[in-house]
């Protein structure tokens, strides 16, 4: 029995819309970061629904190309994360004037 393409976005727009609701109302830094990589896997899953629905690869490659970001950005925002937790242990969004040099 295979599920319909409908119920792969109806499951991205949920996930999509828990990450975009974590991301407004939390303020822990890293909480947030997970957050933002909800939104990126539900963008990911409708990528491939889509594809799969088209019989299409584009939606795939796309995909490739959307995780290679997201692990940049895992390195990139947990390097930043670890610096600002190292210098204040309870940061939260709203310090970002530690960020100045």
């Amino acid at each position: 029995m295979s599920l319909d393409g409908s119920w792969y976005l109806c499951l991205a727009a949920a996930v999509f819309t828990i990450g975009a609701v974590g991301l407004l109302v939390r303020r822990n830094v890293l909480v947030m970061f997970m957050c933002v990589e909800l939104m990126l896997n539900a963008v990911n899953l409708t990528l491939v629904t889509f594809a799969r629905m088209l019989d299409d690869i584009g939606g795939q490659a796309l995909v490739f190309f959307v995780l290679v970001v997201a692990a940049a950005e895992v390195v990139v925002g947990l390097g930043i994360i670890v610096a600002i937790f190292r210098r204040r242990v309870g940061a939260t969004a709203d310090d970002l004037h530690l960020l100045r040099g």
